[in-house]
């Protein structure tokens, strides 16, 4: 009887095996894809044995959206965005960069538009995606950018943790983690689901992996948003749409330049104690976050890739002593 029973169960092993091996066959029929997975097929990227290199990474049949591309990181990752193929529609508060912004990607050719937008208010986001979808079609690509620190939630001689307003604390959570993800998530997202296509990109930070000193409602915030990253990508991998985010390392811009640098130009102390822990000894430059955000929008380069964080911070989270 026990022999039986083992034959049996390596029986169905075997079974396991092959449909699981016939699901790599892009040959195999659709009733062995249907037993794999019964109540809906899964979603595997067309034509991959035919495409080059270049063309992997080819967005010019995707429809961007960036929120928060109006600052200086969100702006450079537009353009590469804008660069690599994809109609780019750049959300933001500020009217006269984001119209600076597209100005210059129409004049090299691309395809672009600007949308006031506030990410931290769901009815403009509703609104934004509907004028992009009557105009461009479906949104496939969701890039994450808005937020950043604020000095009176930040730690100093004269602001210690026991003392941050608690309503100044909510103020600036909530913009990097409701406005830098929630709700664009839930309403881009939404939208994605139902196209069953997508890829949604969220802008983390070395902080939100370690607790860096000062910045600790940025830092909570962005922790927060690199497990509700993972989340998202656990809940949505069968129906099509990929949640990535990516950690740059330290890149000068509005939300850090006072932290980084003295009123003359020259840096702080904080500084000196960041490139001493970066191994490559330097800042980042917007533009090197471009690679890693074309890679992680492209629906064939990361056909397989959820849930995972991209790293661009010259080594910062290797070093310890």
């Amino acid at each position: 009887m026990e022999a039986k029973i083992n034959n049996r169960r390596q029986g169905e092993q075997l079974r396991n095996l092959r449909t699981g091996l016939a699901l790599m066959d892009e040959t195999a029929p659709d009733l062995q894809l249907t037993s794999i997975c019964p109540s809906q097929r899964p979603h595997l990227p067309q034509n991959l044995d035919h495409t080059t290199m270049s063309s992997r990474f080819d967005l010019k049949n995707e429809t961007a959206v960036v929120i928060g591309g109006t600052g200086v990181l969100g702006g450079a990752l537009a353009t590469g965005l804008a660069e690599a193929g994809a109609r780019v529609a750049i959300l933001g508060r500020n009217e006269e960069r984001g119209n600076a912004r597209v100005k210059s990607l129409l004049a090299e050719g691309h395809t672009a538009q600007f949308i006031k937008a506030d990410a931290m208010v769901a009815a403009d986001l509703r609104a934004a995606l509907e004028q992009i979808e009557s105009g461009w079609g479906p949104v496939t690509i969701l890039l994450n950018a808005a937020g950043g620190n604020d000095p009176k939630v930040t730690v100093t001689p004269e602001r210690r943790f026991e003392q941050i307003d608690i309503e100044d604390w909510k103020a600036n959570f909530d913009l990097n983690l409701i406005g830098g993800v929630v709700l664009p998530a839930q309403i881009f997202g939404a939208a994605m689901l139902a196209n069953g296509k997508g890829s949604i990109i969220n802008i983390a930070s070395v902080s939100g992996v370690i607790p860096l000193s000062r910045v600790v409602s940025y830092s909570a915030a962005k922790a927060a948003v690199l497990n509700l990253t993972q989340f998202l990508a656990r809940e949505w991998a069968e129906k099509g749409v990929r949640v990535n985010s990516i950690t740059p390392g330290f890149f000068p811009a509005e939300q850090n330049r006072a932290l980084l640098f003295n009123p003359d130009g020259s840096p702080t102390p904080r500084a000196a104690s960041i490139l001493g822990h970066t191994p490559m000894k330097r800042f980042g430059k917007a533009e090197e976050l471009v690679g890693a955000t074309v890679f992680l929008a492209s629906p064939l380069a990361s056909s397989f890739v959820t849930g995972i964080n991209l790293c661009v911070d010259g080594g910062f989270l290797t070093q310890t002593i």
